[in-house]
């Protein structure tokens, strides 16, 4: 290793640089909690809306009871096809919104720049 003489305001301008670039290592312990806790929140809230997905799709109202009429009956089976269809549009959302969620992470993690506009080179 060589030893090099350089000027006070030279070697203050350059650290100040590698630390405007760089990030420190608690703030980068702080971003990865939050990170995690986000993603804990999502996977609860994705554990609920799927449970509640599920309850839609077993949910069959019970149209052979006495008494029901004709009528009664095709209200409660058009009940229980909105509700699946529902069941099946919500499942599609959630699934839409994961990959939308990986979209944004692919594009975090290819323009590690951090510069707004830049694309990634392929």
């Amino acid at each position: 290793m060589m030893r090099v003489l350089v000027p006070a305001r030279l070697r203050k301008a350059v650290r100040t640089w590698f630390d405007s670039r760089y990030i420190s290592i608690s703030d980068h312990r702080q971003d990865i909690r939050d990170a995690l806790w986000e993603v804990q929140t999502l996977r609860r809230e994705m554990a609920t809306l799927q449970s509640e997905v599920e309850r839609l799709r077993n949910a069959r109202p019970q149209a052979t009871a006495a008494g029901l009429g004709k009528a009664d009956r095709a209200k409660l089976d058009d009940t229980h096809r909105l509700a699946q269809e529902t069941a099946k549009a919500l499942d599609g959302v959630l699934q839409n919104e994961v990959l939308v969620w990986q979209a944004i992470d692919d594009l975090r993690a290819g323009g590690a720049s951090g510069q707004p506009g830049e694309q990634p080179c392929a």
